[in-house]
């Protein structure tokens, strides 16, 4: 038995996956540690997904409604989809199996702002939470349970869970216990300002205090987070962190930002990651971030000392770099906190410490409408994740992106988003590697000439001839209904989205 559980009477509920999934049961809903990749249970799900195949042998239902902090990896998301044992999802979901059945109807997903799902699972908006299953690090003396790699929405599950299952993960380095601020705001109708003034303030507690009369199972595991590679910058990558680190010495130059003051959010992704590589030979110091996830890139900057504090819910690591996060994990402990999703993305926090927020997207139109998440406007890609959290609420948000896919079939930059996620009114800044559209301060028909200067050239023709089209047709956001999705339409039907 490891001697991570410390607790005597947990020591007792030590069993097997496929002991432990014997409480859960067809219909219930599920709630599971897990966020990007990173903490999420490496051996319950397997045992859920066999059950499912054993029932659906013998002609039985057996689907079980999965919810998570985000996405998680194969051995969760994937292996359950695969045994066709889920019939619901929430908040958000990177599986391609799992995909498809949401796009061909044979399962269910809501796509929910990842600071939103732990608070209505609490009021009961999905029903009862029948089980919660939870990767930690350690079990103390005393119950309370160090989260490991992600914190995402275990305290919520915990809280509302009728069960809960425990997995004791000793691959997962113990020079995470420290990293962790645990910290549950009081109940609604009772609750006080969040108390985080500064990105590095920790206001809770390095550990997360559980029922512990609700732990039914403890298992053990050994086995390590997704840590999916990042592909090395592209030259359309360079180029696009060269285009959002000018911006950067542009708002410097302007007086809203300073060298020294720069407060980070980043989405996942090879852009991102190149946008870090390049803050590590710029001018910028004291870099902070109050994110969802710590890369690659953040590591990087730490090491170089050029960032004093990064303020997440979770990893998303390389391979090579979860060794490193492993191998220094009492080092990084002093620069990294991580935090439940509720407070990672609490929109009164991202409002206070004056973050720039920067993340992807699909497509973006002409008037700076970002669609997030649907392909052609009815495909759901993977979801809206914490985007909405951060662009709504940032200092200044920013959207990163090539100006087109498919090897050009498909242009970024469209006359009207098929499908929208982030309004107008929140999206500041869109970058591609033709440059950014800082659009702030602009009538909708300022703001189409700056988002066809991004585009590519290729495209740019087309986008005059719509905006010729709809100006034609007169008002303050011009719009010629009868050619806006013709983009689309076109793509559809011959391949690109190109005349």
């Amino acid at each position: 038995m490891s001697d991570r559980i410390l607790n005597a009477e947990l020591k007792r509920k030590v069993m097997s996956a496929a002991e432990a999934a014997e409480f859960v049961q067809h219909g219930d809903n599920v709630g599971v540690s897990g966020f990007t990749g990173a903490g999420y249970p490496k051996a319950l799900p397997s045992a859920i997904a066999e059950r499912a195949q054993a029932a659906h042998a013998k002609g039985e239902d057996f689907k079980i409604n999965l919810f998570t902090g985000a996405s998680t990896a194969d051995a969760a998301d994937g292996v359950l989809a695969n045994a066709g044992a889920i019939n619901f999802r929430a908040p958000y979901n990177s599986d391609r199996t799992l995909r498809a059945q949401f796009n061909d109807g044979t399962a269910f997903y809501s796509d929910i702002h990842l600071s939103h799902l732990g608070q209505q699972v609490q009021q009961g908006f999905f029903g009862r939470m029948n089980v919660a299953i939870l990767e930690c690090v350690r079990i103390n003396e005393d119950g309370t349970v160090v989260p490991s790699s992600a914190v995402g929405n275990n305290v919520e599950y915990a809280d509302a869970a009728d069960k809960i299952i425990l997995e004791v993960n000793t691959w997962q380095s113990e020079g995470l216990v420290g990293m962790h601020d645990v910290y549950a705001p009081e109940k609604l109708w009772e609750r006080t300002p969040i108390p985080i003034v500064n990105v590095g303030d920790r206001i809770g507690d390095p550990f997360h205090r559980i029922d512990v009369s609700k732990v039914v199972a403890v298992v053990e595991t050994d086995a390590p987070d997704r840590n999916s590679p990042f592909k090395e910058p592209d030259e359309v990558s360079k180029k696009i962190a060269a285009n959002f680190l000018q911006f950067l010495e542009d708002e410097v130059a302007a007086g809203r930002l300073s060298y020294d003051n720069y407060v980070m959010q980043s989405g996942v992704g090879n852009v991102p990651n190149a946008v870090m590589a390049g803050l590590l030979d710029s001018k910028f110091e004291n870099i902070t971030a109050y994110t969802e996830v710590i890369q690659d890139g953040m590591l990087d900057l730490i090491d170089a000392g050029k960032m004093t504090v990064a303020s997440a819910t979770s990893f998303s690591l390389s391979p090579d770099a979860a060794v490193r996060m492993n191998d220094r994990a009492d080092f990084y402990a002093q620069h990294i906190i991580l935090r439940p999703q509720a407070i990672s993305n609490h929109p009164e926090v991202i409002r206070r410490v004056g973050l720039i927020a920067s993340n992807g997207l699909i497509e973006a139109d002409i008037y700076g409408n970002v669609n997030s998440t649907n392909v052609a406007g009815t495909r759901i890609m993977n979801g809206i994740g914490g985007s909405g959290d951060f662009t709504r609420n940032a200092y200044i948000s920013s959207f990163v992106t090539p100006s087109v896919a498919k090897g050009g079939a498909i242009s970024a930059i469209v006359p009207f988003a098929a499908h929208i996620d982030h309004t107008e009114h929140d999206a500041m800044v869109f970058v591609t590697e033709y440059g950014y559209a800082d659009l702030r301060g602009l009538a909708p028909r300022q703001r189409a000439e700056k988002m066809i200067a991004i585009a590519h050239p290729d495209y740019r023709p087309l986008l005059e001839e719509y905006v010729a089209a709809a100006n034609a047709k007169g008002g303050h956001t011009p719009h010629d209904l009868t050619k806006a999705f013709e983009f689309h339409t076109r793509f559809l039907d011959t391949g690109t989205m190109l005349k």
